[in-house]
């Protein structure tokens, strides 16, 4: 079973992502660590990422998507599966899976897409807040400090505050539309209802997989 993932920030996919990978035991590819990877293997295109990010620079489409493909070609896949994890970011991005994998005669078996509602995600990503002495996180919402605290012994990181959220979510909303546009017309995206309870998501992924084995 070969699979991507995909979602908001905030709308769990990292922990539906982890159960997967070991439910189905499928190899989970993240760009992250296949950076990671390719740079301690000193493989040719993992030096070349490296020279771009020591420079402070953003490594180029065609060097992320030749990594991609150096990790699809591996045996691992071959025997388990993957699950891929923030890849591919961008419209171009997923033209150039669609041909890495055709390739390497790989088939993508589905598109996993945890929805959430974007207004329900800003009050969830946007209500972490910090006290200022003892450093401890609260959620206003979900994990508020106990009986009436007084607001002005906490604080939010920048990246925490609503105006900061909305825009990172405007910016993934841009960008993931197009690629899901790009999944549906090949009819394999599987949408699921991600405001609910962490095991009723994965429940629902599932059935979702079940219904593409079958």
């Amino acid at each position: 079973m070969n699979l991507l993932i995909m979602g908001l920030p905030g709308a769990g996919k990292g922990t539906q992502a982890a159960k997967l990978v070991e439910n189905y035991g499928l190899a989970h590819i993240s760009t992250g660590d296949m950076f990671r990877a390719a740079i301690a293997n000193e493989t040719e295109l993992g030096l070349l990422a490296k020279s771009y990010m020591d420079g402070g620079n953003l490594v180029p489409d065609e060097v992320t998507n030749g990594i991609v493909k150096e990790r699809l070609a591996q045996d691992d896949i071959k025997e388990k599966g993957f699950l891929l994890d923030g890849y591919p970011r961008t419209l171009e991005q997923a033209h150039a899976l669609d041909q890495n994998l055709a390739d390497l005669g790989i088939n993508l078996d589905g598109v996993i897409n945890i929805e959430i509602d974007p207004s329900k995600l800003l009050e969830r990503l946007s209500g972490r807040i910090i006290h200022k002495q003892t450093g401890e996180t609260f959620h206003k919402v979900f994990n508020p400090p106990a009986g009436d605290y007084n607001e002005d012994d906490y604080y939010q990181r920048e990246d925490d505050k609503p105006e900061s959220v909305a825009r990172r979510l405007e910016v993934n909303i841009a960008q993931g539309q197009p690629i899901l546009d790009h999944y549906r017309a090949k009819n394999l995206v599987q949408d699921i209802e991600g405001d609910q309870d962490i095991e009723l998501v994965f429940e629902d992924l599932k059935k979702a997989i079940e219904s593409l084995k079958s």
